[in-house]
């Protein structure tokens, strides 16, 4: 067979082995996996002394457009994300403006990205208070699940994206686990933070360590606690997002062996900084939950290794510059969001792989595979045949010192700059056709496509069936 593209010479990354092979590719599909594949001469990729990946599915984005365009962008968010390897996006509803809320809401925000988007994309659903009846036109509308707030969020503007109480978060369970899709939630107690943090400015408080005292880890424990209590009585499938506490993931493990349908995932920066690289670094590595110290980390990373987390992702929460300056001194009033997707798959793989905490399997089923699976991405995350040919290069023997030139984002910031990183995406191929490499940048327009959550259409599909069933029974 003639293949319209085939690679050769690299270590092809399959789900359970590191092939010297060739890849081959016919019609945006990965066709064979194999020695001595043909295609055309100029349709031919040396990939020699490069390991081919699939591409890194992240679950875990914020773009702000409509609304916030000049915090992040579909155009500027999703090259960064290309160029970094990352060839599907999970976007969360929020911080644009209006937030993805209502069902044509979600409509006109998935036309906008259509048109910008140079990787592939599924969006989230939000819930809010008061949004209920949209919820399952939210799924009818193609949602590939839901997030909400536990933690305060939010602005008094129309439009904002705002958390939901324990009434309103029981009720959201109980409408969404209707839909069969999976509620992601940012799990933190907002009393506890919220009075925390009135306590440390009225005593002139304000330091980088004063914001992180007021985020201890038992806030994060507590609300994962609850959340899970309130999914085991509704029903409802539970996903916690940025999970930064191996304690809180021994959680997600109990209710797991208790028979509930929940899963989680954490970020490269709780895997990369510490409290004392907050110190350093500044504002630009304030997050929510806060970094940890090195002994919680620790414990997390010991949850990665041993399998427990479904995901690594970005939580790519970008910003303004005078969003993330500190002009008083007050921690508190600095934007919490951390730039980091386009660093995704090389500080990870670094930290990672090089380090020996994890084998090159567990690293690509923590960036494609599980997070693919999560949301019914059916067709992404593997190199195995008949799945996309999403594929990225990753060059193991290059070394380099990221700067902002390298950066894509809107704005150029970012917590990793000035970090020495081991290794580096060459190249990003998108179903077949190469969209980035390291040498020439984006040279093709954007052509990023909507992906829809496979497992609603086959679950509604199960259930009509039964449905079906039932009425000729009766």
């Amino acid at each position: 067979m003639q293949y319209d593209l085939v690679i050769t010479n690299g270590k092809i990354v399959t789900p359970t082995a590191i092939l010297n092979s060739d890849l081959a590719v016919k019609d945006g599909k990965i066709a064979a996996i194999g020695n001595h594949l043909t295609a055309n001469t100029d349709q031919v990729i040396d990939a020699k002394g490069q390991l081919v990946l699939p591409g890194m599915v992240d679950a875990h984005v914020h773009i702000n457009e409509p609304g916030r365009s000049d915090w992040e962008d579909y155009h500027t968010g999703s090259q960064a994300l290309a160029a970094g390897g990352t060839t599907s996006m999970v976007v969360m509803p929020l911080n644009a403006l209006p937030a993805r809320t209502t069902a044509a809401e979600f409509r006109r925000q998935r036309a906008i990205a259509a048109g910008k988007s140079y990787i592939d994309f599924a969006l989230y659903g939000g819930l809010v208070p008061g949004n209920l009846a949209e919820i399952a036109k939210l799924a009818d509308a193609g949602a590939a699940g839901y997030k909400a707030f536990m933690a305060t969020t939010g602005t008094d503007i129309p439009g904002d994206f705002k958390n939901v109480d324990d009434y309103e978060l029981f009720r959201g369970m109980q409408a969404i686990q209707k839909t069969g899709l999976r509620l992601s939630l940012h799990a933190e107690n907002p009393v506890l933070t919220d009075r925390f943090a009135a306590e440390k400015i009225a005593n002139h408080q304000t330091k980088i360590q004063d914001y992180i005292d007021s985020r201890p880890p038992m806030v994060e424990v507590e609300a994962v606690r609850r959340a899970l209590y309130f999914a085991k009585m509704t029903g409802c499938k539970l996903h916690f997002v940025h999970l930064s506490t191996g304690e809180a993931v021994s959680e997600v493990q109990k209710a797991q062996a208790d028979g509930q349908d929940v899963t989680c995932e954490t970020c490269v920066h709780y895997l990369a900084l510490d409290t004392d690289d907050f110190r350093k670094i500044g504002p630009l590595a304030k997050c929510s939950p806060a970094l940890r110290t090195k002994a919680v980390q620790a414990q997390l990373w010991e949850k990665v290794q041993e399998g427990a987390l479904n995901a690594v992702t970005s939580d790519h929460s970008p910003a303004p510059a005078s969003m993330k300056a500190n002009p008083n001194d007050n921690i508190f009033d600095v934007w919490g969001g951390i730039s980091g997707a386009q660093n995704n798959v090389d500080l990870f793989y670094d930290i990672a792989v090089k380090s020996n905490r994890l084998t090159i399997l567990q690293f690509v089923q923590l960036i494609a595979a599980g997070p693919a699976d999560l949301f019914g991405l059916k067709n992404k995350g593997r190199l195995e045949i008949g799945k996309d040919a999403d594929l990225i290069f990753l060059d193991p023997s290059q070394t380099y010192t990221l700067t902002k030139d390298d950066l894509y984002y809107k704005n150029k910031l970012s917590a990793y700059e000035g970090f020495r990183i081991h290794d580096r995406v060459t190249r990003t191929i998108l179903r077949g056709n190469t969209i980035y490499t390291l040498d020439n940048g984006f040279t093709t327009q954007p052509d990023g496509q909507f992906l829809m959550n496979q497992n609603r259409k086959e679950g509604l599909a199960h259930a009509d069936n039964a449905d079906a069933k039932q009425t000729i029974l009766n």
